[in-house]
């Protein structure tokens, strides 16, 4: 049976987003990220997409290349937690979301992804349960 985990993700930029995680695609990724709730850290743009590190080590588990809109991912190689609304500088195709490489799908946005573009690189990411 899923397991859905209701987060909000806060940042100035932003104020509150609500999101939910779940364990359909990666499991172990899912229950490591919930051990860490709530997490902070220093958001980074790539495209269309923001991203920071978080507290978990965990390989590929049943990886994406190419995500959804509103897809919340673990990114293996940078330890980081990413949010993807659009194209990424690795996008092939003008409406294709691509990581930088394969990543752990493990929840989504609730609203508006696109709300995300206002963050910049620098700003404060905190995500924690509803």
């Amino acid at each position: 049976m899923t397991k859905r985990v209701r987060i909000k993700i806060l940042t100035n930029a932003t104020g509150v987003v609500e999101a939910e995680l779940f364990d359909d695609y990666s499991p172990e990724t899912f229950n490591a990220i919930l051990k860490v709730l709530p997490i902070e850290g220093i958001a980074r743009r790539w495209g269309n997409e923001v991203y920071f590190e978080i507290p978990v080590s965990v390989p590929e588990e049943n990886a994406f290349e190419i995500v959804e809109k509103g897809t919340i991912a673990y990114w293996p190689p940078g330890n980081a937690l990413c949010i993807f609304w659009g194209p990424t500088p690795a996008s092939k195709k003008p409406d294709e979301i691509r990581p930088a490489s394969p990543v752990n799908v493990v929840g989504r946005i609730l609203e508006d992804p696109t709300v995300f573009s206002k963050v910049k690189s620098g700003d404060k990411i905190r995500v924690e349960k509803a």
